[in-house]
């Protein structure tokens, strides 16, 4: 009976050709650090219901060796397994086949399925976080996202339309010839100065593969790089960049033309470093001879140490003399965890006090660079697109380019 049994379910099992279909529906590229959606479409054309385990063969990059799915399929149905994806470096993904097992009606006999689906993803910095932030920068919504709002202090020169007077205008701002001749008050509306050039400064040396939560700060750097350059061209600014290590390695002039955006997004794609250190004085040689309009100029670098910082500090000296520079380096936060667990014995109070030691000296980084006239930010690793952000709105605000 157990041979009948099982010869039966083979048969049904074995019945179809083509039982089951498989097919991946996946977008050509990925968004580093972000859950990307995966879809396997199955269709069962068995005229019964089947219980099917699905193992898709990710690519090496995730090594994810034991990734399996059970599903109940209905007679003749379509049924969508959906998953997500978190990549940690940029790069190309390639998925290969997908392998389904289907168990017969009375779960003796199982069928292998397999579907070549061989394909390509590249991985690139994170554009889905741009688009969060170009929503929000379009309709003027950016506080939002924890960006805070500056008071202005100074005025604008920068002309944009004349509009009816409302209660707390400015009277200052009162256009006396547009009053006489629609008789009523107006006002001249003024806005943040446009066209000026913003360029963001990536430092790819060594200090810079220093990993949090899977991703280095260089990848932390260039997806902030790419929010901010996009959020200056939704803003009518110059976007440009810059990457460097022992040598200069890419320039990109800033412009606001349509493309520029394609044009940065395909530069901070295929950054890679060398483990070199980086070399400040070419830098400022390269900024001297082909920046020649004041600009903002926004360094994402890392200093571990007082000594580090006054390495390079001469030359950071001489690029703020010509620009507005701006400082963009990180906390250490497994520090924290150090800093604020129990101590409870000899070991554990000598590596508290070397936590602590290391963490004032970061704040003294601070005060140094303030000091010498160059504006910083300390930030966290996950704090770093708000806070650059921030700063440049605020400079923007106060009229400091």
């Amino acid at each position: 009976m157990l041979a009948i049994a099982i010869f039966i379910d083979a048969i049904l099992v074995y019945s179809k050709k083509d039982g089951i279909r498989a097919k991946r529906m996946v977008s050509d590229r990925f968004s580093i650090g972000d859950l990307n959606k995966v879809i396997i479409q199955l269709t069962n054309q068995y005229g019964f219901d089947v219980k099917a385990s699905i193992i898709d063969e990710l690519p090496v990059q995730f090594q994810e060796r034991n990734w399996i799915r059970k599903v109940q399929l209905q007679k003749e149905t379509l049924f969508d397994l959906e998953y997500s994806l978190r990549p940690t470096s940029r790069g190309e993904y390639i998925f290969n086949d997908i392998n389904i097992f289907v168990h017969a009606p009375l779960k003796l006999v199982k069928r292998r399925y397999i579907f070549p689906g061989e394909q390509a993803v590249k991985v690139y910095p994170s554009y889905m976080q741009m688009r969060r932030y170009q929503l929000l920068a379009v309709s003027n919504r950016l506080q939002e996202a924890g960006v805070k709002k500056i008071r202005k202090l100074g005025h604008s020169m920068e002309f944009e339309q004349i509009k009816e007077y409302v209660r707390g205008d400015d009277y200052r701002t009162i256009n006396w010839k547009a009053t006489a001749r629609k008789n009523d008050l107006m006002v001249n509306n003024y806005t943040d100065e446009r066209s000026q050039q913003i360029y963001c400064l990536i430092n790819k040396g060594r200090v810079m593969k220093m990993p949090f939560h899977g991703l280095t700060l260089l990848d932390y750097s260039i997806n902030a790089s790419l929010v901010l350059s996009n959020v200056a061209l939704v803003r009518q600014d110059k976007a440009g960049l810059i990457t460097f290590e022992k040598n200069l390695d890419t320039f990109l002039p800033a412009d606001k033309k349509p493309t520029q955006m394609n044009l940065v997004l395909e530069t901070l794609y295929k950054q890679k470093t060398d483990f070199l250190e980086a070399d400040f004085e070419k830098l400022f040689s390269v900024i001297r001879n082909r920046i020649t309009n004041r600009s903002l100029l926004i360094l994402f670098t890392n200093f571990e140490s007082m000594e580090s910082l006054q390495r390079e500090m001469p030359a950071l000296k001489k690029i703020a003399k010509y620009h507005l520079l701006l400082v963009v380096f990180f906390e250490n936060t497994e520090l924290k965890s150090l800093i604020e667990g129990r101590t409870s014995t000899l070991e554990d109070i000598y590596i508290k006090t070397i936590a602590e030691k290391f963490n004032y000296e970061k704040r003294l980084m601070v005060k140094e660079l303030h000091k010498n006239g160059i504006p910083s930010i300390l930030t966290t690793p996950e704090g770093l697109t708000v806070n650059t952000v921030n700063k440049y709105l605020e400079l923007k605000t106060r009229m400091s380019i």
